[in-house]
C-alpha cells in the first residue's frame, strides 16, 4: 500500500511515516501543508492520503478543503483525516456526501498501527472509517437536531429569538404575535423540549443552550420555514 502523509508537525508526521513502514506501508509523499500534499499526489499516487485537520495558514479547516479538493480529482483514492479532537461540525462536513472511501480518526488512534493500518485498508477499498468518539458526537448531533423537529415553525421561530436575546415582549414585537400567545409558543417549546418547571426555573436557558447546540452556535440562524410563516403574518395571511 503506498500513503502520503500531511500534518505542520514534522516530529508526528515523521513518527506516523516511521510506524506505517514498520507496518509495510510505503510512504511516498510528506508535506507540511495542504497545498503541498495536493501538488505531490500527481506524480506519486497513493491509494491513500492521511491529513491532519488543521493545518497552515489557518490551523482551521485546511485538512477538510484538501480532502474535497482530493475527492473531487482523485474520486479513487482513499481519505484518512486526523484530528485531536472528535469535531461534530467537522465529521458531518467530511462525511456528507455519504460516500465511501474516507475515513475520520483520532490522533491518539494511530499508537495503534494495527488499527491504523486496518483504517487505510479499509479506505482504499472504498469503505467508510469512523473513530467511535466521533459517532458518539454524530449520534448525539443527531438527537439534538431531532428534538427541535418536534416544534413548529412559528415555536421554532419563537426559540431562535429567544437565543438572540429577547425577552418575550420583544418577540412579540418582532413577529407581531400578543404577549399571551408568545407566552403560549414559550411553554410549548418548554414541554417538547421535555423541560420541566423546577426550583431554579431555568428552563429558558436551557432551551437557548438546545438551540445553539443543535444549530451549531448559530443564535441567529434563519430558519426559511420561520421566515416564511413570518412573512405570510405580516401580509395578512392565515398561519
Amino acid at each position: 500500500m503506498r500513503v502520503a502523509v500531511a500534518d505542520d508537525s514534522a516530529l508526528f508526521r515523521e513518527g506516523l511515516a516511521m510506524l506505517l513502514a514498520a507496518a509495510g506501508v510505503e510512504v511516498v509523499a510528506q508535506a507540511g501543508t495542504a497545498d503541498e500534499i495536493i501538488d505531490q499526489l500527481a506524480g506519486n499516487r497513493p491509494d491513500a492520503v492521511i491529513l491532519d485537520i488543521r493545518m497552515p495558514p489557518t490551523f482551521t479547516d485546511e485538512g477538510l478543503i484538501a480532502a474535497e479538493t482530493i475527492r473531487a480529482a482523485h474520486p479513487a483514492m482513499g481519505i484518512l483525516v486526523l484530528s485531536t479532537y472528535a469535531e461534530t461540525p467537522y465529521a458531518l462536513r467530511l462525511l456528507g456526501d455519504g460516500g465511501g472511501g474516507i475515513g475520520y480518526l483520532l490522533k491518539d488512534r494511530v499508537d495503534d498501527i494495527t488499527a491504523l493500518h486496518d483504517a487505510l485498508r479499509r479506505v482504499v477499498s472504498g469503505r467508510l472509517v469512523v473513530d467511535e468518539e466521533v459517532i458518539a458526537g454524530l449520534l448525539a448531533h443527531r438527537r439534538r437536531a431531532d428534538e427541535l423537529e418536534r416544534l413548529t415553525a412559528r415555536e421554532r421561530a419563537v426559540l431562535r429569538h429567544m437565543a438572540e436575546g429577547r425577552s418575550n415582549q420583544g418577540i412579540g414585537a418582532k413577529l407581531h404575535l400578543a404577549p399571551k400567545t408568545v407566552e403560549n409558543h414559550v411553554a410549548n417549546v418548554f414541554t417538547k423540549l421535555r423541560m420541566p418547571a423546577s426550583a431554579d426555573d431555568n428552563r429558558r436557558v436551557l432551551a437557548v443552550l438546545a438551540w445553539l447546540r443543535a444549530t451549531g452556535g448559530e443564535a441567529g440562524g434563519e430558519d426559511r420555514s420561520s421566515l416564511c410563516e413570518e412573512r405570510s403574518t405580516r401580509l395578512g395571511e392565515p398561519r
